[in-house]
């Protein structure tokens, strides 16, 4: 089959170099020139090696647990499976390799608006009558694909993070709630950082790097963030934002046409990571495809109950953790992709 994957983040990366190996003839459209997500943390479960086991090479640190300080109680949350700290960019590079290496054909530098007119394109599609037999939407958070089968919008977060040179290699998370999120501090270990030199161009140097960020309402998140970092005498290098879908689950019932990862709104409604989700519901598309109705019934199955659940257990933890402390214990352990 001709299959169209329109985004080049890790997704869509992982379907092509799963799909290619199969022997389908698959072309990836992704509008940067460059290949490799810049804003995120890569904090990714040791789920990540099942995917990509040639990611193993990429980890930095590891991280066994998190603490969550609230005003008046600190809860501290152990991690069944360890996760590590990887540089998401070069993640995506090693599996744009693996696409390229397994016969995907990756075009970068292009919009797909400028290469088809949306309307046609979706429907000489649906008519069997297009360039493509196959249409896979993984163009992130603010989806193109989504926009032309005209699915409902999620609801978004804003995610900002920063950086600072500091020697700290901690096996541990902090995070501080916020009312429709937190703030977070990731020891990330060792990592190549541009700092500011005397000269035009900043300075390219390895270095102990601790990441602080924030993840919440787009209309406070910059002011709570600048608060938090006044108070703490804090001064970030490389600071980047993005926006960061809900985890509101929204896949077409459509033959030729899906979506997968951020596009879909696949992220853990918790904290806001989308990476593991997604590489799982690539993974359901690989067992189902070509059949995309049948993909998107097992996406919901396997999705929907987590996501209620873990918005339920979110939002109870917030409760008391504000309001009855006492009540929450000091540890606890979970299953950090799914909570249970």
């Amino acid at each position: 089959m001709k299959i169209a994957i329109i985004g080049a983040g890790i997704c869509g990366l992982y379907l092509a170099w799963k799909l290619a190996e199969r022997g389908e003839e698959v072309t990836v459209f992704e509008k940067r020139e460059k290949i490799g997500k810049e804003v995120c943390s890569g904090l990714f479960s040791e789920r990540i090696l099942e995917f990509v086991p040639e990611s193993q090479k990429l980890i930095q640190n590891q991280i066994n647990s998190v603490s969550i300080h609230f005003p008046r109680r600190t809860l501290k949350i152990n991690f069944r499976r360890k996760f590590f700290v990887m540089n998401h960019a070069e993640l995506d590079r090693i599996v744009a390799k693996l696409a390229a290496e397994a016969g995907a054909k990756i075009v970068s530098g292009n919009s797909v608006n400028s290469l088809f007119t949306l309307q046609n394109f979706s429907k000489k599609n649906l008519e069997g009558q297009g360039d493509f037999d196959r249409i896979i939407g993984c163009d992130g958070a603010n989806s193109t694909v989504r926009k032309w089968i005209n699915l409902s919008e999620p609801k978004f977060r804003l995610g900002i993070q920063g950086f600072v040179s500091e020697n700290d290699s901690g096996n541990y998370v902090e995070t501080w709630p916020t009312k429709n999120g937190f703030i977070w501090r990731i020891p990330r270990g060792e990592e190549s950082m541009k700092f500011p030199s005397s000269s035009s161009s900043p300075s390219l140097r390895k270095s102990s790097i601790t990441e602080y960020g924030i993840i919440g309402n787009p209309k406070e998140a910059n002011l709570l963030f600048d608060r938090f970092l006044k108070k703490n005498n804090l001064s970030l290098e490389g600071i980047k934002s993005a926006v960061i879908p809900q985890g509101d689950l929204n896949i077409p019932k459509n033959e030729v046409i899906a979506i997968c990862g951020d596009a879909a709104g696949l992220t853990k409604p918790w904290s806001g990571g989308g990476v593991i989700w997604g590489l799982l519901a690539a993974d359901l598309l690989l067992k189902n495809f070509p059949d995309f109705l049948k993909y998107q019934k097992e996406v919901k199955r396997f999705f929907l109950p987590k996501i209620i659940f873990s918005k339920i257990a979110a939002k109870m933890v917030y409760f008391f953790g504000f309001n009855i402390p006492w009540l929450i214990p000091k540890n606890v352990r979970i299953e950090g992709d799914f909570l249970i």
